[in-house]
């Protein structure tokens, strides 16, 4: 791993995402005291947040296990499955990066507006690990059929976590 390059500084600022958003009211702090809390179950809130049968929560993370998949060692294969799961889903694409290993294998990521798609596969067993977490108006239950189908299988495995649900309390705090 010497020589892989893992990270590099500045990859994506040009979209603007690392700006502080001030203009909801959230002012930039070290010290979170001076955030004033806002009620997290207003409808109005422009958080991303899901409000879904009486309960909130931050997002709905996927964890999607492609089994005999197919293409699993092939960049572009992955690259276009991550566009077509944003496409179909609704969500909003800001950065794409993968990273092919040697004999075999795929590590990649979808930056998303409403959070990330990742990946790493196995080929040599057909086997893709994937994470597919989304907040807002993403649906990204619809990712499930897009993989089954850029992965040529019908054997793919579902677990579902609502991220942050019981934490957020009607008052806007941790429970």
């Amino acid at each position: 791993m010497k020589d892989a390059n893992l990270f590099q500084l500045g990859i994506g600022l040009e979209t603007g995402a690392q700006e502080e958003d001030t203009a909801r009211g959230i002012t930039p702090a070290n010290d979170y005291t001076t955030i004033l809390p806002r009620d997290v179950l207003d409808e109005d809130r422009e958080d991303h947040f899901i409000r879904r049968d009486g309960t909130v929560f931050a997002g709905t993370h996927l964890i999607i296990e492609v089994v005999n998949g197919h293409g699993l060692d092939d960049e572009a294969r992955i690259g276009q499955a991550f566009r077509d799961c944003v496409d179909t889903c609704g969500a909003t694409l800001l950065h794409i990066h993968t990273h092919k290993f040697s004999p075999q294998g795929v590590s990649g990521v979808a930056v998303l507006a409403e959070s990330h798609i990742s990946v790493h596969t196995w080929p040599e067993i057909g086997y893709g690990a994937f994470d597919v977490f989304m907040c807002g108006e993403a649906r990204p239950w619809l990712a499930v059929d897009v993989l089954k189908s850029a992965f040529g299988t019908a054997d793919v495995r579902v677990r579902e976590l609502k991220r942050g649900e019981g934490l957020v309390s009607e008052a806007g705090v941790a429970a």
